[in-house]
């Protein structure tokens, strides 16, 4: 590659994605060449609620050693994300609570989904995300950290909207072009260039849509589906007939001008690598590590 277009990102491993014990991913991460690693923060034992002072202070001290950095932890709380009013403050509760623990881990950023933004703002449902977030923004911001909204349930131009009506920028974008591609066939290159001012982490990863889907049904949407159809329709997306995550490379994400449009938004974050399938998992990290190296 020439140096104008060269890379100088660092790249990280959600380190989960190895299917391997914590300290043995982290380890094997290292030895793949990865700059950095995302880790899961919801459940088990990095829940913040089951790490101790001590515990935290001894991972970092781990990650450290291995000459590694966190790029970002993983906050996703599942379910229906923020769209539940009832539900949002004990979600809002533990979400600060992983923010406060990405802090003490050596970043300053959280990825999660907050659940598909509706099309509808008068709609319950979008208040409900616009108050949630509007709590997580200001959090975020007044502690100099992120919570950063992974994209692919609905439009950069929904998503953005979404943002701009937030006081903060507290709450911004983990950008992952995949689930564009798989999911609202929306265009990664011009989501980029629309939420520039949004990002503050990203995800490499690669995909292919087979069939046009409807995202509620692959997000889920409170109120929305829950019939004998929607189940079946639930199982046909999982079994990858309407799309399916590939090798980076291998789907339809245009990696050079993926790559070329966060040179041009000056993005300076992690790009960091995601696969949700996991026939060989190690394999396909490492050889998706060479693939970004190419460009570097």
């Amino acid at each position: 590659m020439s140096s104008a277009n060269q890379l100088s990102n660092k790249i990280g491993v959600i380190v989960d994605s190895l299917r391997l014990p914590l300290r043995e991913g982290l380890k094997k991460a290292k030895e793949m060449g990865a700059d950095g690693v995302q880790i899961y923060a919801v459940e088990g034992e990095m829940a913040p609620e089951n790490l101790s002072s001590i515990a935290r202070k001894e991972l970092k001290g781990y990650i450290d050693s291995l000459g590694l950095e966190i790029s970002a932890l993983c906050g996703d709380l599942g379910g229906f994300g923020f769209q539940d009013a009832i539900e949002n403050p004990k979600k809002i509760e533990k979400s600060k609570r992983i923010l406060d623990l990405a802090l003490e881990l050596g970043t300053n950023i959280v990825t999660t989904h907050i659940g598909m933004i509706p099309e509808q703002k008068e709609s319950k449902i979008y208040a409900a995300m616009q108050d949630a977030c509007e709590a997580l923004g200001v959090y975020a911001k007044s502690i100099n950290a992120f919570f950063a909204i992974e994209t692919g349930p609905e439009t950069s131009k929904r998503l953005k909207l979404f943002l701009d009506s937030l006081s903060t920028n507290g709450v911004s974008v983990n950008f992952d072009p995949a689930n564009m591609v798989m999911v609202t066939g929306d265009d990664p290159i011009e989501g980029v260039k629309l939420l520039k001012d949004y990002i503050v982490h990203t995800h490499v990863k690669d995909g292919i849509q087979l069939k046009p889907v409807d995202p509620r049904d692959v997000y889920g949407f409170l109120g929305y589906g829950g019939g004998a159809g929607h189940d079946e329709l639930a199982n046909l997306v999982a079994s990858g007939e309407f799309f399916r995550e590939l090798p980076l490379g291998k789907g339809k994400v245009h990696f050079s001008r993926y790559f070329a449009a966060l040179q041009e938004i000056e993005y300076e974050g992690y790009l960091t690598i995601e696969r949700e399938v996991q026939d060989n998992p190690v394999k396909d990290i490492a050889d998706a590590i060479k693939f970004i190296q190419y460009y570097k």
